[in-house]
């Protein structure tokens, strides 16, 4: 994304492209909380509303900025990041193949593996540090879908979106993309290649802690997109008229957040890299990262806000390093104003592949030397 570009956009996001009422004059979208839409004395409707589950005025602002923010050609919002992964996959037909991340979002991954034994549907994980890796994963003629996360959740290793692009559409498959992370302040997959993107719109794009919602955004509109709609109707997976108004609102203020966030990241990944008491610092923005080169050209607005630490011993150290942080809060999820710290194997259950010395910081916009100094002292207190 150029400058430009860059700049337009922060610009229409915080006057969410130029809306104001046509009744009364208001800067801010009014909620319109009506399930249902009156018709006329011919049953006929003498608007585009029927009924609130197919289709609500609450969300036209928000998904007109949404499709503007990722430059696709539309944009549907859902009630929940989990509802428009499960609405996306609800296309993926029976004897039809997926390859996915060894190591991605667990609720993703859980729903995965969920419908691949339900529904007969093929399924293979690839190393993400291993671009050939992905290549054979493929099954040509029967793969029809690449989900792919970059960075990838929770060790942060950088794919190369237009390279994967590129190998799905050889082989007759989509491309999506979880772009949770990166956020398109910074990174716009769909420039890059790929056909859908994802957003679990409850992390940076809302950022306060405050609402739950998910966003899908495609490059073109077709007959996956339409069935993509379709199972939102039918499956009742829509975002609630407040929770649209509330996004709306955090959006506003994407671009100052996620830059504050990012620098105050890629400040805590410098300092912290070659601690004693640490491993290794995983954040995509240090040159000693492997994805480094290709974050570089591929995050052009900042390497994001979430880093790892992988610790001097295990599970037990890792925890009592959380338990003893005062002001990250010890909690799940990520991209709010808060900075949060989990240990993320104890979060994600049975299935994870995540270390078990991994501690998953997601950096906010609090005062950078504030959330060194709460590091310091809890790893020195050991």
């Amino acid at each position: 994304m150029s400058e430009s570009k860059s700049q337009k956009m922060e610009s229409l996001i915080v006057q969410a492209c130029h809306y104001v009422d046509e009744v009364s004059g208001g800067i801010s979208p009014p909620v319109q909380f009506s399930t249902t839409y009156a018709r006329g004395r011919d049953y006929e409707h003498p608007g585009k509303y029927s009924y609130c589950r197919a289709d609500n005025p609450s969300w036209e602002v928000l998904e007109q900025v949404c499709a503007q923010l990722d430059g696709g050609a539309e944009a549907k919002c859902f009630a929940s990041g989990m509802a428009a992964v499960c609405a996306f996959f609800e296309t993926v037909n029976t004897g039809e193949h997926v390859v996915a991340p060894r190591v991605m979002y667990h609720g993703s991954q859980d729903w995965l593996r969920r419908i691949a034994e339900k529904r007969s549907i093929g399924l293979s994980f690839f190393d993400a540090a291993d671009i050939e890796d992905l290549r054979r994963a493929i099954q040509p003629g029967k793969t029809t879908v690449v989900w792919i996360e970059t960075p990838v959740n929770p060790t942060w290793e950088v794919i190369d979106i237009a390279l994967a692009a590129e190998i799905a559409h050889a082989a007759g498959a989509i491309l999506a993309v979880d772009g949770t992370v990166a956020s398109p302040v910074t990174t716009r997959a769909l420039e890059h290649g790929a056909d859908i993107v994802f957003h679990s719109a409850t992390k940076y794009l809302n950022g306060h802690s405050d609402v739950i919602a998910g966003i899908l955004v495609t490059a073109k509109m077709d007959d996956r997109w339409e069935e993509i709609k379709l199972v939102r109707t039918l499956s009742g997976g829509i975002l609630g008229p407040f929770e649209a108004w509330l996004l709306l609102r955090g959006m506003r203020t994407l671009f100052l957040r996620f830059d504050k966030a990012s620098a105050n990241a890629l400040q805590l990944a410098r300092y912290f890299e070659g601690h004693s008491n640490l491993q290794q610092v995983l954040y995509p923005g240090l040159e000693s990262h492997p994805g480094y080169d290709i974050a570089k050209r591929q995050m052009t607005q900042g390497y994001g806000g979430m880093l790892s630490l992988l610790v001097d011993g295990g599970a037990g150290q890792a925890k009592r390093i959380a338990g003893n942080c005062r002001l990250f809060v010890r909690a799940t999820s990520l991209g709010g104003v808060e900075s949060l710290i989990e240990h993320r194997a104890s979060v994600e259950g049975p299935h994870s592949a995540v270390p078990q010395n991994l501690l998953r910081l997601s950096i906010g916009i609090e005062n950078c030397q504030d959330l060194i100094n709460d590091l310091e002292q809890s790893l020195e207190s050991l």
